[in-house]
């Protein structure tokens, strides 16, 4: 049950019905009004901002409009008690206790999912790090938000399928095969490994170059051109199991892989070009002189550019460099080509802050190969940075002393790195203090929330205590301040997973359970105060079972959101 949606639909129909008797004049755009709980209980139960929203259309101030609507509105709703026109324009709606008790009885197993909802065939692309080595931390944000963003949207009813696409072509993978090489002629030959800065020096190049001696694929290693692509698939795929290693112990396993390299080979790329010309979004051109810092070997030359800025591109792009070759942007084109002609409602790409200019190109090339019939968004994740006892961590991948994401694991667990990874909203930098991660204190969310879901685990167990007969609760005794606002608190769960979907924004998720943890740690805190406020009192089995009726809404929506975060919710800490 889903109050808002339901008081939005009823006031709708109650503005609409207005209109009809000439009272208010409605804009074009009249269900943009907000329904929400107010942040200080005196304003109300529910409160809407209709009429600052309707008040320009009416040539009448908000305040004048709002008692208008709330005499209209007088008697309307038997579960309403009082009614109040507040400044600046809020009409305020004080509710019964027995809508509260009423709704709290109402929730069930499905509590939160879409009422609305049309479902959506959605694909999400994340992770898509390089093959050349196994995951840092800064994979580890996008990679956690993907999965959870995919979490999210699947439980509110959506079809969604999870992707990775694996950069396996051009000259940053023939480094990489090339490091493994040389690191098999050190072992192999003691031939020293170069001193080039181009090369992967990581101490897991010799892991995968041992793993590639010990499967004896090759009966020698003298003619390094003969063997390219061999050892390149085989480099590949090692580099891919360290990858999907990582992602398992984040507990992220995708749907699909798709190779950049299959894309090539199946001509996409060609095939992309061809509909774009059709379409005459190509041209051969010259493209301005990058602008910045300047470019000493810049120099015009001719190239098969995409009308991209066509699209609200900030350029034109290049598709093919001047000696024929196709640009790394190309293959992307073909790559999304394959997405379109798998007729998804809706794709969305989850790229790192290193990418975040090529946000406008992705939309542009979808833009022109769908003709504007498909939708794709792009989510960027800034960068983390990593803190411990005060002191930032550096690191650099291709220097090869960087932090791998199954270090991170290591030091401070899956549900640590999933739940902090998305406490903040993916468009801010985020810091990451493993002293804060492993507090157990109401500092540490991960921890508090957890324990809020243990606690409440601890008062169930061995059916040591019971809910006498839920049909006969008496939850009227559920009168106090805290046990209403945790109501009114559970009651925002559906309309926190709704907005979280519909504007792709996960961190509302970590952030509403540590909210609903904190007034059930102070609900039980009160308790040790006040022994009439104690959630088990033997001397009133009655108000003990409303109680116990109360916080299992709590578990509820506790077990509920760290499932979709895919967060463990421990039973015993």
């Amino acid at each position: 049950m889903n109050i808002f949606i339901n008081y939005k639909i009823k006031l709708n129909d109650l503005f609409l019905n207005l209109e009809k008797k000439k009272i208010i004049k409605l804009p074009k755009k009249f269900d943009n009004f907000s329904v929400e709980i107010p942040k200080i209980n005196t304003h109300g139960d529910l409160s809407t901002n209709a009429p600052m929203i309707f008040a320009k259309e009416n040539n009448q101030s908000p305040m004048d409009l709002g008692i208008i609507i709330k005499k209209a509105l007088e008697g309307k709703f038997n579960e309403i008690v009082k009614i109040e026109v507040a400044k600046p324009g809020f009409i305020n709606f004080f509710f019964n206790r027995s809508f509260w008790y009423d709704f709290l009885k109402s929730t069930d197993l499905n509590f939160g999912k879409s009422q609305n909802l049309q479902p959506k065939k959605i694909l999400i692309e994340y992770v898509s790090a390089n093959p050349t080595g196994p995951l840092h931390v800064g994979h580890c944000r996008g990679a956690v938000f993907g999965d959870i963003l995919a979490n999210l949207l699947s439980f509110v009813g959506n079809e969604v399928f999870k992707e990775y696409y694996i950069n396996d072509y051009g000259n940053q993978i023939n480094q990489f095969v090339k490091s493994v090489y040389f690191r098999i002629l050190e072992i192999k030959d003691k031939i020293l490994f170069p001193d080039d800065q181009d090369l992967y020096p990581g101490e897991y190049v010799v892991d995968i170059a041992k793993i590639i001696i010990k499967r004896n694929k090759f009966s020698n290693f003298n003619n390094y051109d003969l063997i390219f692509n061999d050892l390149k698939d085989l480099c590949i795929e090692e580099a891919m199991n360290l990858i999907k290693s990582d992602l398992k112990k984040l507990g992220i396993i995708h749907d699909n892989f798709v190779s950049e390299n299959y894309i090539v080979n199946q001509n996409f790329t060609e095939k992309a070009l061809d509909i774009l010309k059709k379409k005459n979004y190509v041209y051969e051109g010259i493209l301005d002189k990058p602008k910045g810092n300047e470019v000493d070997d810049w120099e015009p030359r001719k190239q098969i550019l995409f009308k991209s800025s066509k699209f609200g591109d900030d350029t034109d792009r290049a598709l093919k460099k001047s000696d024929g070759s196709w640009t790394y942007f190309a293959n992307d084109v073909a790559y999304h080509l394959n997405k379109v002609e798998r007729k998804f409602d809706l794709l969305i790409n989850v790229l790192g802050a290193d990418h975040a200019g090529y946000l406008k190109r992705q939309v542009s090339c979808v833009s022109a190969l769908s003709e504007n019939k498909q939708k794709i968004i792009c989510k960027v994740c800034q960068l983390v940075k990593l803190f411990k006892s005060g002191n930032q961590l550096k690191m650099s991948k291709r220097a090869g002393d960087f932090i791998t994401a199954n270090d991170l694991i290591n030091e401070v667990g899956k549900d640590s790195v999933r739940f902090m990874m998305i406490y903040r909203s993916n468009d801010s930098q985020l810091d990451f203090d493993f002293d804060l991660v492993t507090d157990h204190s109401k500092e540490n969310p991960v921890f508090y929330v957890q324990y809020a879901h243990a606690r409440i685990c601890s008062l169930f167990r061995k059916n040591k205590y019971q809910i006498i007969n839920e049909n006969k609760l008496n939850l009227d005794l559920l009168n106090q301040e805290i046990e209403i606002d945790i109501i009114k608190k559970i009651a925002e769960w559906p309309k926190c997973l709704e907005l979280s979907a519909y504007h792709l924004e996960p961190h509302r998720l970590p952030f509403y359970l540590y909210e609903l943890a904190s007034l059930f740690h102070t609900y039980w805190n009160f308790g040790n105060e006040n022994d009439n406020l104690k959630i088990l009192n033997d001397n009133h089995p009655e108000l003990q079972s409303a109680r116990l009726f109360l916080i299992k809404k709590i578990q509820l929506v506790l077990k509920s959101g760290l499932d979709i975060l895919n967060v463990a919710a421990p039973v015993e800490m």
